[in-house]
């Protein structure tokens, strides 16, 4: 499968199936994170795979939807901010980028292994981080069901903008 293709193919899935994640696929979506490019190669990052019912549980407190608790595991993915590089200039720091850098890198390879994935960044991340502990330099930012997806799930049409609608040619 090419790039483009895996892009074409991965898509936000919101219907899981009880079945589990091997390990060894989960081992290898984990790898394809820890392999993600960050800034100045810091990896300001840390990730919490979260399978045990009572700490489902608790992320379903932080995200209460119905389609959100048929997944088998998920993925709470953090940043590390005394540990993200800031750039001079302008005192930018590069957490969230790194962050979303890796989270990608986890749906892409989940897709790769036939699972689905879905961002969710609509969630209470202050609760999460009282209900799981976080250490006080983490933020949780993005939380990464994961699973098979359930078979009626179907992809819909990508509405993407035209490429001359996102890109400028200098």
């Amino acid at each position: 499968m090419t790039f483009k293709e895996l892009s074409e193919t991965r898509f936000s899935v919101r219907s899981y199936t009880d079945e589990a994640v091997r390990k060894e696929q989960l081992d290898y979506i984990l790898e394809c994170a820890r392999l993600a490019p960050s800034a100045v190669n810091f990896q300001p990052w840390h990730f919490y795979v979260v399978t045990k019912d009572a700490d489902k549980e608790k992320l379903h407190q932080c995200y209460n939807r119905d389609w959100f608790k048929t997944a088998p595991m998920y993925i709470i993915c953090c940043i590390r901010h005394d540990e993200a590089w800031v750039r001079k200039y302008d005192q930018k720091e590069h957490g969230n980028i790194d962050i979303a850098i890796a989270t990608e890198h986890i749906c892409l390879a989940a897709a790769e292994q036939g699972l689905g994935t879905c961002w969710v960044c609509n969630f209470d991340a202050k609760l999460c981080h009282e209900l799981f502990s976080l250490p006080e330099n983490e933020e949780a930012a993005v939380i990464i069901p994961l699973g098979h997806p359930s078979s009626d799930v179907e992809q819909k049409e990508k509405n993407r903008k035209a490429m001359d609608e996102i890109v400028t040619q200098l």
